[in-house]
């Protein structure tokens, strides 16, 4: 059985921050609360108090199976490839912990002041997410469970590794693109340039990866 370190210790601090502070709010919420918002931030549709509980109580959920799974995640791994990569594995899970903790507690903040818009603060969350992940993409070895994984990416290593060099490069900037544009912008361009980058950011790299696979399959031949 794994110990427990500090950053599991850091993880189960941050995961019941966003409990202690809905436990605080709880008492001053109206029966009736925000439950959805559209693409302009605004709200469209209202709920009970009961189903923005089942909201926190969910992401609470899945925030601690997250993190179990990928700090147990080398006992499924078929190949036990993962072993040799644990150290980023533990870095993912504390760091998406904390980005699902946020979004928890923008939740809830929204819920409670009206008045603040949410876009600015889950977009930007989203930006920052890229960002953490592109600075570690290039750390993560090959596995079936995370990183950029593509048929071509899976069956050679150093496919992997210049897919992964190009995705961390791409993230991390576009990361920080979507952070600052989502902050300046009104909601709606700011979710449609969001939108149009993580899809750019996802296919640069697919095209690439299967380029190479093609390349390389042409030297191997020649």
């Amino acid at each position: 059985m794994k110990k427990f370190t500090y950053l599991d210790a850091v993880a189960l601090v941050v995961w019941l921050v966003p409990a202690v502070y809905v436990f605080i709010i709880y008492s001053s919420l109206p029966q009736i609360v925000p439950v959805h918002y559209g693409l302009n931030g605004n709200i469209d549709r209202y709920g009970s108090k009961s189903e923005f509980m089942t909201t926190e109580w969910v992401l609470l959920g899945m925030t601690a199976f997250v993190y179990l799974l990928l700090k147990f995640i080398s006992r499924i791994d078929p190949k036990k490839k993962v072993k040799y990569g644990e150290a980023t594995f533990q870095k993912l899970a504390l760091g998406l912990v904390i980005f699902l903790s946020a979004l928890n507690i923008s939740i809830a903040f929204v819920t409670v002041h009206r008045g603040f818009q949410i876009d600015k603060l889950i977009l930007p969350l989203i930006g920052l997410m890229f960002v953490f992940i592109g600075n570690i993409m290039n750390s993560i070895k090959p596995n079936y469970f995370a990183g950029f994984r593509t048929p071509w990416t899976l069956e050679n290593e150093d496919n992997w590794r210049a897919t992964h060099r190009l995705v961390s490069k791409m993230w991390f900037a576009g990361g920080i693109v979507i952070t600052v544009a989502t902050l300046l912008l009104p909601p709606k361009p700011a979710t449609i340039v969001m939108l149009c980058l993580v899809g750019v950011m996802t296919i640069i790299p697919f095209v690439y990866s299967y380029l190479y696979f093609k390349n390389h399959k042409i030297d191997q031949n020649s």
